[in-house]
């Protein structure tokens, strides 16, 4: 990736320079000064969109979803099921610690065929997790490396596991008991499909749904029918 000047930020994201240059100003958007110039790094502003991705409100999320029409074209998307399958969901995950629970899912996606070496995944996520947690106040974690592992993908894939009990898993001792590992084959990917699984996870009565699930098949039923609701609603 690359450093922007202000008129390909802008057109990044569909905005105008002086507002470009009103958010960096304010502190709203990562920026760095050269030669009196601002200027921003385009691996900086990904994680500054998957930061905001991250926000659990509902309409912040569709502001987001705006931006991504935008900057992140809609053909890429693919149903969040056809990437989670049976194959890849742990129902109970039977991981108590913050190591296993990454280990375990690491494992799970290589179920897919799609994905081959858990422990460069599991690094990776550990280190992304370090870094930034993703364990949100719902009970649910996003789990994701910082950047895609093309090196070790043939295609993106999502695991999922339910632990039968909540478990701390955040630095500040937050409990969570639905875990997503996302493993996208490119930045644009993550971003449309980290964006969707928030916007679904928010949706009423999906997290009960899946907690109350007792097989891999009943979660994975449960996924296809909270998309499919979201999808006609919009």
């Amino acid at each position: 990736m690359e450093d922007l000047d202000v008129a390909r930020l802008a057109e990044y994201l569909h905005l105008t320079p002086p507002q470009v240059i009103k958010m960096a100003d304010r502190g709203k958007v990562p920026a760095r000064k050269v030669g009196g110039h601002w200027v921003f790094s385009e691996a900086e502003i990904h994680h500054w969109l998957e930061d905001r991705i991250g926000a659990s409100d509902s309409q912040q999320l569709d502001k987001v979803q705006e931006v991504l029409d935008r900057v992140a074209p809609a053909a890429v998307d693919r149903p969040i099921y056809e990437l989670c399958t049976v194959d890849t969901i742990a129902v109970p995950l039977n991981a108590r610690t913050r190591g296993s629970v990454i280990r375990s899912m690491s494992e799970l996606a290589t179920k897919s065929g799609l994905m081959w070496d858990a422990s460069v995944m599991s690094d990776a996520i550990s280190a992304r997790e370090e870094m930034h947690p993703t364990a949100l106040d719902s009970g649910v974690a996003l789990l994701h490396p910082r950047r895609p592992q093309t090196s070790i993908l043939s295609d993106s894939v999502i695991a999922l596991g339910v632990c039968p009990a909540p478990i701390p898993f955040a630095h500040r001792g937050q409990l969570t008991d639905v875990f997503f590992l996302i493993c996208s084959y490119d930045d644009t990917s993550h971003l449309r499909i980290l964006a969707k699984l928030s916007r679904m996870i928010v949706q009423d009565d999906i997290l009960g749904e899946l907690r109350n699930c007792q097989s891999a098949g009943a979660a994975w039923n449960c996924l296809k029918l909270c998309e499919e609701r979201m999808d006609d609603h919009e």
